[in-house]
């Protein structure tokens, strides 16, 4: 058995021990005795749907709805396996629940839709409003999923997001301003090349506008070479980005160029580009889970470089787990009917604030970090970090109410940044914290029993993981023969 092979079996099995997949619904209310059971469903469940049919906001007040957002993917899209279907698809719309409900307390019901066409994708979701309070949409390939939330947007009284284009433009957007910040440039006149024209890096490049940034000072890239002005056969989506005058290669782009954005593929990138590139330039390397050009490539290239990429292993991760469950935890809170531009921005400085503030001592524990503090190599808050739901939850709140999308308002706010905190005990974070901190200095561990299976299993997984060294004990034969094996 291969070290991929055993990883291969430890995944499948991680997913199939015990009860199936990675969630599971649990009751809210007491349903032990009789009494219980009759007010749970009949007869006194008909009261409060008495009380919601006479005004349907009541559903708010009565149900899971004002908490509960469905993640629905119909599988043409996911992770950087393409089009492998709704089923297959479905452990990853599992996995995105499970981090809405431990980074801010908020239900999923995934839901796999098992239909292609765009418009009769529209008319299923539309037809699903009255049971959630939000819509994240996950893994729908563009351009579809351009439409698709277009459209949604336009019909449902509920919040709507694509995470796949949101989610990586805030984040990445965050990140952008405090760099450009650091290097001391403008945004309106720094001159960006983005390599990747998917869902992801459109939705980046029209964030980074609304933000400041000229149009006329990007050039976009796709698989195909530049969009430029006259190059023939491009889409209705990707026309409005051929800002190009002429085809050019992204070598050539690159010269003098502030900003490199990209979300395309590993290694398109070298450090002569970066040699190439303007005084104190920005890379944002968001190629998963190998970027566009190595962290050590691009950083011995330039040391005024200011590097990100997706990858937790390095400085300045971004990580769309820093916006989408505290957005829709704002947007909930005040039962907002949409997550508009503003809400969005208001997410980006929040996130961009928050970096410039002294980092708690948990999470310089998590990090193995002493003071770890705004600059080059801290563009952007940590996944671990506690303050995340606190401060950008009610920024996008606030933001709903100025915008006029809310429809409850928050008096008072000290209250809710409170109730916010006791939302989540420590228990979950102190572990992720925990982890972290093992994996920043990871020490030998004995294992006794060594030639045992499961006692190898977990051995792997702690070297797989990086939080220790195992060290195995027991009989030389039997593990001879499941060295074999694993050989």
């Amino acid at each position: 058995m291969s070290k991929n092979e055993l990883r291969k079996e430890q995944a499948l099995e991680y997913h199939a021990k015990g009860r199936p997949g990675k969630i599971e619904v649990v009751p809210t209310k007491e349903a032990k005795t009789q009494r219980d059971l009759s007010l749970a469903y009949s007869p006194g469940v008909a009261i409060p749907c008495l009380e919601i049919a006479e005004n349907v906001e009541n559903v708010y007040k009565y149900t899971a709805k004002g908490n509960l957002v469905a993640v629905i993917s119909n599988g043409t899209a996911v992770l950087g396996l393409g089009d492998i279907g709704p089923e297959a698809g479905k452990p990853v719309m599992e996995g995105k629940g499970v981090l809405f409900k431990i980074f801010a307390d908020i239900d999923v019901f995934d839901i796999e839709v098992n239909e292609k066409d765009p418009v009769k994708f529209v008319e299923i979701v539309q037809a699903l409003e009255p049971t959630f309070g939000g819509i994240n949409l996950e893994d729908i390939k563009a351009p579809g999923c351009f439409y698709i939330e277009r459209e949604l947007k336009k019909r449902l009284k509920i919040p709507v997001m694509h995470d796949d284009q949101h989610g990586t433009a805030i984040i990445s957007a965050a990140a952008l301003l405090n760099a450009l910040e650091i290097q001391k440039k403008k945004i309106e006149k720094a001159k960006f090349v983005v390599n990747g024209a998917g869902a992801a890096a459109m939705a980046c490049v029209l964030l980074y506008q609304q933000m400041g940034a000229n149009p006329e000072n990007f050039i976009m890239f796709d698989s195909k070479g530049a969009l430029h002005k006259g190059r023939t056969g491009l889409d209705e989506i990707k026309a409005p980005f051929a800002i190009a005058e002429k085809d050019v290669s992204l070598a050539d782009a690159l010269k003098g160029a502030d900003v490199f954005i990209g979300l395309s593929a590993a290694n398109v990138l070298n450090g002569e580009m970066v040699k190439s590139m303007a005084k104190n330039p920005i890379v944002f390397a968001m190629a998963n889970p190998d970027p566009e050009i190595s962290w050590e490539e691009a950083t011995s290239a330039r040391k005024d470089v200011i590097m990100a990429t997706g990858r937790s292993d390095y400085p300045n991760q971004v990580n769309n787990v820093l916006g989408f469950p505290y957005i829709f935890r704002g947007a909930l809170d005040v039962r907002a009917t949409q997550i508009n531009t503003e809400m969005q921005l208001a997410a980006v400085k929040a996130l961009a604030e928050l970096t410039k503030t002294p980092v708690p001592d948990i999470v310089n524990l998590a990090y193995n970090q002493q003071n770890m503090h705004f600059g080059p190599e801290y563009i952007i808050p940590k996944p671990v970090d506690p303050r995340l739901l606190s401060t950008v939850a009610p920024a996008v709140a606030k933001a709903a109410i100025e915008t006029g999308v809310a429809r409850i308002n928050i008096e008072n706010w000290e209250q809710y940044e409170h109730d916010l905190n006791k939302r989540l005990g420590l228990d979950n974070h102190v572990l992720r914290v925990l982890g972290n901190k093992a994996r920043n200095a990871p020490k030998r561990i004995v294992f006794a029993e060594g030639e045992n299976i499961n006692i190898l299993k977990a051995a792997q997984i702690v070297l797989d993981e990086g939080i220790g060294f195992p060290t195995l004990l027991g009989d030389v034969k039997k593990y001879a023969r499941w060295q074999k094996i694993i050989k």
